[in-house]
């Protein structure tokens, strides 16, 4: 996967990158196609594995995509954060406006929406748009993560734009490498790469430190996420669920304000909480793969801005409809542990005391930070549901 880069980085030839193995944006992962880490299905990823020597780096054009979010994140081989640089942090190149940050670029062209970025090898300067690719006496090489959450138009993963284009610098020669004609989804094997940074020798199991010494059927801070490609925008906690015949999992919190960017919204909407919330349902086995999520802009409300999601295998759904009420399916029934995320990215100012973010960075427990926007969760029996709703659930 990375011998391609590497050959690069190591020689200042001209190089033929015509090769499929040597194009950009080598995978992808959409919670369909390359569905590992827990990937939001609201979000795509596309992946540039990557190998940096001492006097070469990486320069990425692009457009502003027309969505909710984008960021470049960058990771080492145990596939933890090493940088991250957002959407609104992205300077526009001459003559180029930014809809991250000047709302009214949001109705130009995506030509008058350009960009550029370099990832180095070493410290990166934000305000220059670089991106640190390596850790200081780390191995040379990672991978680059090109994140788009909730484009406008949901049948363009890109936000209508193309992927960036992709350049290394080479003491001075600049190399172009196309991009691959269709950038596919991983296909994990026990021997491979990423299968090993997901269960990395000598470390914690990621099961135990995901969830660490939580009680079932409770929200919590995990213990760490790197190895997951976590977005170091977002943060998560994290619920551990199992199937019992008959059972439903019953969640309920205040819904936090999210620009609707599907209903024309600008996603620097100053009277949001948070830029993009969700709650996805995910399989605790190898690779671990998402079941379904339920965006922000998918989550049903009541008359006072409270969500109820039911968790539930198909036979034990609910029969009564209610609109207020998000079904999330439970997934194969075969597979012991689950695992319930709920995602926070990006809180405002005024709201970062109740978020995430705040009780990672603190140390605290969620459910004593987070106010009303704490997620409760609870086992029920459908039949419970069905006569008494979510209230009789939580007596």
């Amino acid at each position: 996967m990375l011998v391609a880069p590497s050959a690069l980085a190591q020689s200042s030839e001209a190089v033929d990158t015509s090769d499929r193995g040597m194009c950009a944006w080598r995978f992808m992962s959409d919670g369909e196609v390359g569905n590992i880490a827990f990937p939001d299905t609201n979000a795509t990823y596309w992946v540039l594995p990557y190998a940096l020597g001492p006097e070469t780096s990486i320069e990425l054009s692009g457009n502003y995509p027309a969505a909710r979010y984008f960021s470049l994140n960058t990771y080492g081989t145990g596939l933890d954060t090493i940088d991250t640089l957002r959407d609104a942090l992205i300077s526009p190149d001459a003559g180029s406006s930014n809809p991250f940050s000047d709302s009214p670029a949001e109705n130009l062209s995506p030509d008058e929406r350009q960009w550029t970025a370099t990832l180095v090898p070493g410290p990166a300067d934000h305000a220059r748009n670089e991106i640190q690719a390596l850790r200081p006496g780390g191995s040379p090489v990672g991978f680059l993560i090109y994140r788009v959450y909730v484009p406008d138009d949901a049948a363009s993963q890109s936000g209508g734009v193309p992927l960036p284009e992709v350049r290394y610098n080479i003491r001075g020669n600049e190399v172009p490498i196309q991009p691959c004609a269709e950038p596919f989804g991983y296909q994990p094997s026990e021997g491979s790469g990423l299968m090993t940074g997901l269960r990395p020798e000598g470390r914690p199991s990621l099961l135990d430190s995901l969830l660490g010494n939580a009680p079932e059927a409770t929200f919590a801070n995990p213990e760490r996420t790197a190895g997951l490609f976590p977005n170091g925008d977002n943060k998560y906690i994290s619920a551990q669920l199992t199937y019992e015949p008959g059972r439903i999992a019953v969640v309920r919190g205040k819904a936090p304000a999210f620009p609707n960017t599907s209903a024309g919204d600008s996603p620097i909407d100053p009277d949001q909480q948070l830029r993009y919330w969700s709650m996805c349902q995910n399989d605790l086995v190898l690779p671990f793969p998402v079941v379904a999520c339920a965006g922000d802009f998918e989550t049903a409300l009541d008359a006072e801005g409270w969500y109820t999601y039911v968790v539930a295998a198909p036979e034990d759904v609910p029969s009564k409809a209610d609109p207020t009420v998000t079904v999330l399916p439970w997934g194969s029934t075969d597979i012991e542990r689950k695992v319930l995320i709920w995602r926070n990215m990006l809180p405002t100012d005024t709201f970062y005391p109740l978020s995430i973010q705040a009780a990672q960075a603190e140390g605290a427990d969620p459910a004593a930070t987070m106010g009303e926007y704490y997620p409760s969760v609870t086992y029920c029996s459908a039949e419970t549901f069905d006569n008494e709703g979510y209230a009789g659930c939580f007596q």
